[in-house]
């Protein structure tokens, strides 16, 4: 193994590490939440308040930051050296700023409109609250475009572990808030921490930028400014897919319970990123960089061997989340939320939401890796097209499934049309990337199909089982959720070990060079 291929292995062991923490803080974050408020008018306005402004930002800046300005970001690096691409770095910061800021006022202007637009279905009460919440919470837009600028430039300049960190802080202020003050002041000193939390994310960025040698000084413009908005215009539609299919969610979930199947599927989906989130960000985030840096220097060969070892072993511990996830979906949403106002009732629709979203689970992990490809190379076209089949279908099958599934239908319609758009996305790619994906790598995809297979079967033995012996209590779920994971993994491996799947050495190669050995 090379010695770069060896400390890749390693960041990504210890970013999955540190992404983990983060992520399970913000599954307390939202226990939480439901301890407090369940599904009920509070909680809907409140994750509909907040989900707005992330939506705006994702559509209009994200693409921006992670697609446009990171692959010109190295390219500058690479050909003109640390200095220039900082001089782009402080044009970028000043713009983003003033954009974001003028965003967040308009926002604020405008909530009452905004709420009514993504939530038609609401009461007048919970749409009076969700306007207030969103004009508290419209500034996150600001902080967010200066927190994920800095990641941006960290992440190019190989410090991981910083911006891996931002959720551990943040969501630690708001777990700090619900044990200590949330009985005092509700949800509305709820928002003004999550108003604390994002501004954090950008503050403690500064010191690991100063230790690069970074220092912002005001400056509008750039020549690479330039580069950057030609690349971000068909970045920016094909980057709409998730902020938009959240949007239509929100507004038919609406519609749904009173407005509780808005609840419903956030709490679903906050499982859904906790599971499948770790593993997908922590491998894209940290071979993205490498992928734009592969993608200027003209290495064909090195970025497609970086994009199927990527994938494979992406691959190899999704299916089984998948699988798993959607066999334990129910005493998942008791394990962790039913406590507090919690009802069997919000347990219901969370559980048919979760189990619904999980199909979704390879297609979400495929599209990151493969429309991150396209970026490095600079090229938009097939995530533009692949962006708009998926939005267009996701409004038709809500439109059709929610009738009929309530909020299952919504997460269904997420995940038929987010797999869609992986799909197409393969498409391509197979027909510009020949030797990208092999026969070894088809070969191998087969028998993890088998291997999870195998798992799923003993899962649902053991699932049976247990429930037929163990109480309905917390140390009962927990033993069930246990056992049920250590039969599941242990019959992977080892089914995964008689096929011979390489895979499970990649993996075993992160922990190892993660703990040093």
């Amino acid at each position: 193994m090379s010695e770069k291929k060896a400390n890749r292995l390693k960041t990504v062991g210890l970013v999955i590490v540190i992404t983990f923490l983060g992520k399970a803080l913000g599954l307390i974050r939202d226990m939480l939440l439901g301890h407090h408020f369940a599904t009920g008018m509070e909680s809907t306005a409140f994750l509909t308040a907040s989900q707005i402004p992330r939506n705006f930002f994702d559509a209009v800046f994200a693409s921006a930051i992670s697609s446009s300005f990171i692959p010109i970001f190295n390219e500058i690096l690479e050909k003109k050296g640390k200095d220039e691409a900082f001089k782009l770095t402080r044009s970028f910061f000043t713009l983003m700023g003033l954009f974001t800021l003028l965003l967040s006022g308009i926002g604020i202007l405008f909530a009452p409109q905004l709420t009514t637009l993504f939530a038609d279905g609401f009461d007048a009460e919970t749409a009076a609250l969700c306007t207030r919440l969103l004009r508290m919470l419209f500034p996150t837009v600001f902080f967010t475009g200066i927190a994920f600028s800095m990641v941006g430039v960290l992440q190019s300049l190989g410090e991981f572990n910083i911006p891996a960190a931002l959720s551990i802080a943040s969501n630690g202020i708001i777990i700090v808030y619900y044990l200590f003050f949330c009985d005092r002041f509700g949800i509305y000193g709820l928002t003004i921490a999550f108003l604390i939390g994002w501004a954090m994310q950008a503050l403690m960025q500064i010191p690991s930028l100063h230790r690069f040698g970074f220092r912002y000084v005001p400056s509008l413009w750039h020549p690479g400014i330039r580069s950057i908005f030609a690349l971000m215009l068909p970045v920016m539609v094909s980057t709409w897919i998730q902020p938009i299919n959240q949007a239509v969610s929100t507004r038919f979930g609406s519609y749904l319970f009173d407005g509780a199947g808005v609840s419903a599927i956030n709490y679903a989906n906050s499982i859904f990123t906790v599971v499948a989130g770790i593993l997908v960000l922590s491998i894209t985030n940290v071979i993205f960089p490498e992928m734009s840096r592969l993608s200027t220097l003209n290495k064909t060969k090195e970025l497609q061997e970086l994009v199927s070892s990527s994938l494979r072993k992406m691959l190899f511990l999704l299916l089984p989340m998948t699988v798993g996830m959607m066999l334990l979906s129910t005493p998942l949403i008791q394990l962790f939320y039913e406590h507090g106002v919690w009802d069997d009732f919000s347990t219901r629709i969370t559980s048919r939401a979760l189990m619904f979203l999980s199909v979704g689970m390879i297609g979400y992990g495929v599209q990151n890796v493969l429309v991150r490809v396209f970026y490095a190379e600079k090229n938009g076209k097939a995530p533009l097209i692949t962006g708009a089949v998926s939005i267009l279908l996701n409004l038709l099958l809500c439109a059709v499934l929610s009738p009929i599934l309530d909020v299952a239908g919504l997460a269904l319609a997420s995940a038929l049309s987010t797999t869609a758009s992986a799909l197409l996305l393969l498409i391509f790619m197979v027909k510009r990337n020949q030797g990208m994906f092999d026969t070894v790598f088809w070969s191998a995809l087969v028998r993890m199909v088998c291997c999870t297979a195998v798992m799923g079967i003993v899962v649902a033995l053991v699932k049976a089982g247990c429930v037929s012996v163990l109480p309905a209590t917390v140390i009962g779920r927990c033993i069930l959720l246990a056992g049920c994971t250590v039969a599941g993994i242990v019959s992977y491996f080892v089914t995964a070990l008689l096929l011979r799947l390489d895979e499970l050495s990649l993996v075993r190669g992160i922990v190892a060079r993660f703990i040093g050995k």
